[in-house]
């Protein structure tokens, strides 16, 4: 189905049960799978949208007010640059106070979700499960590895690469590796873990052989670091609640 004012261009392929809304510009050449919907948006040309995919539904933009929940107006669209090519089930929703962009070159994998008013910038990889929340925006040449995500209105600069279910709190403004929850440099992080285990293994030799008095000192100073880990995540934790 082909709303009013709609644009198709040259050579596009839309697929048994694609629905383009009314005022949606799709540029040449673009491939469009099957039962996908396209709201609110211009997509630009060569792009390759697989099954499923929704671009340009309403965000996820809810307020309370004298104790009852009433929806912020969500009037926008999205802006799919060419050469993107969005996975199965993903969904990309349209903007509330600016519009929701996909740089050119961009490749999102399955079941990726962009929030409303988020930016996305040039030959940029989502991998399946990535979520990108409302109002963030991903430099260009970023990697998102998969069940990563980004908290809403943080900024990441571009060449920055997540680990997967890394955890994004806060704004990057260095280009380089990071994993973890809160996010931190991928070294730091590979570190912290590598404490945790070590001292999962001085317990579990504590109870089979006994425990020397190096033995202690040291679990005592690998409790303290995993406290203050997990005092980090915490509060990290707290202030996303906060702030949302």
């Amino acid at each position: 189905r082909i709303g009013a004012g709609a644009y198709v261009g040259a050579r596009v392929l839309l697929e048994t049960g694609v629905v383009v809304g009314a005022r949606v510009k799709i540029g040449e050449r673009t491939s469009v799978g099957p039962n996908t919907t396209l709201l609110n948006c211009e997509v630009g040309k060569r792009c390759v949208l697989h099954a499923g995919v929704s671009v340009g539904a309403d965000g996820f933009g809810f307020y309370v007010h004298e104790g009852r929940m009433h929806k912020k107006a969500q009037l926008l669209r999205v802006i799919l640059g060419n050469c993107v090519e969005v996975g199965a089930g993903s969904c990309i929703d349209r903007g509330s106070w600016r519009d929701t962009r996909v740089g050119d070159s961009s490749k999102l994998d399955n079941m990726v979700q962009i929030g409303h008013n988020a930016l996305v910038g040039h030959n940029c990889m989502l991998c399946a499960h990535a979520a990108l929340a409302g109002s963030a925006s991903l430099g260009d040449d970023c990697v998102m590895g998969g069940k990563s995500a980004v908290a809403d209105h943080v900024s990441i600069v571009g060449g920055v690469r997540l680990a997967a279910r890394c955890g994004v709190t806060t704004s990057i403004t260095t280009p380089g590796d990071y994993g973890g929850m809160p996010a931190q440099p991928i070294g730091k992080w590979r570190r912290q873990v590598a404490i945790i285990r070590r001292l999962g293994s001085k317990n579990l030799d504590r109870k089979v052989g006994g425990d020397s008095s190096d033995d202690a000192q040291q679990s005592r100073v690998l409790r303290g670091v995993l406290c203050a880990f997990v005092l980090g995540v915490l509060s990290a934790t707290a202030a996303v609640v906060r702030h949302t």
